[in-house]
């Protein structure tokens, strides 16, 4: 795992809380208006349904209340730059744990009114500071099990639930056809810290990453720019963005496509996409 050698942005909390309540929020609406038909379809992500992509997305506000629920941990072990690197491994759990989830819950509109509600309870008392053990659990599997990402404070810990909901809301969407919006300040996260895990897996300043109008940021070895037009520039939109660094688009693709401007000898990222898997 790359070591987080620079420091993280830092996120409001408030407005954080804000952007994955109304992400959640959206996309509840968005689900709630599927029929039979497109909740049947392939989403795309390996053998998942729709539907059970759906339920999977409650999964982002329900890991945070499980996580309340255990023991705080005795000292923080991840930073909220470790997280993008501390995810991969875990696909065949979640496969599994998704699919019991989906079939358990077949009322889609009262798995997420049960979880706004247990999310709403259980972050009302929780102050920002407090360190959650962030085990990433099939539903329905005993709470001291699971998949152990390490302690991280819950205001980190949120601001990682914007990528999830994110990214997942497009996933959604190209899936089944849906237009659920994206809440400006959870697009604007997801989107900063993804540059930001760039910057962390591939150190440097000869290169500027640049996505309007959301984050700009340094990386790759090389000779350093100070002043004027840089002489490698990546400039591409949020979400393709998003689905470069969590590999849901080809870098090779998007440039043929014309999503993604490169231009210098350093600009080409394709050997460092994706960070997620």
């Amino acid at each position: 795992m790359p070591p987080a050698r620079k420091r993280a942005r830092t996120y409001d909390p408030v407005k954080t809380r804000a952007a994955v309540l109304a992400q959640f929020a959206h996309v509840r609406d968005g689900v709630r208006g599927l029929d039979e038909e497109r909740l049947a379809r392939a989403s795309g992500l390996g053998d998942w349904s729709v539907r059970e992509l759906a339920a999977h997305l409650t999964t982002a506000l329900e890991n945070v209340s499980r996580n309340l629920d255990l023991p705080e941990p005795a000292g923080r072990e991840v930073a909220l730059l470790d997280w993008p690197f501390a995810t991969a491994g875990r696909a065949e759990d979640i496969a599994d744990g998704t699919r019991r989830l989906a079939a358990d819950h077949p009322d889609l509109d009262a798995l997420y009114a049960r979880t706004a509600e247990r999310y709403a309870e259980r972050l009302a008392t929780a102050p920002d500071g407090r360190l959650l053990a962030t085990l990433r659990r099939a539903p329905g599997s005993a709470p001291e099990t699971g998949d152990r990402t390490g302690a991280m404070t819950l205001a980190d810990y949120l601001v990682t639930r914007t990528v999830e909901l994110v990214v997942h809301t497009d996933d959604l969407n190209r899936a089944a056809g849906t237009d659920i919006p994206f809440d400006r300040q959870a697009l604007a996260t997801c989107t900063r810290l993804l540059a930001d895990a760039l910057a962390v897996k591939a150190p440097g300043a000869s290169t500027e990453v640049r996505i309007p109008p959301y984050a700009v940021v340094q990386c790759v070895e090389g000779p350093r720019h100070t002043r004027g037009t840089p002489p490698n520039v990546v400039e591409t939109d949020p979400l393709t963005w998003i689905r470069l660094a969590t590999g849901r688009a080809d870098w090779r693709t998007a440039l043929d496509e014309a999503k993604v401007g490169a231009s210098g000898e350093r600009a080409d990222l394709a050997s460092l996409l994706p960070l997620m898997g």
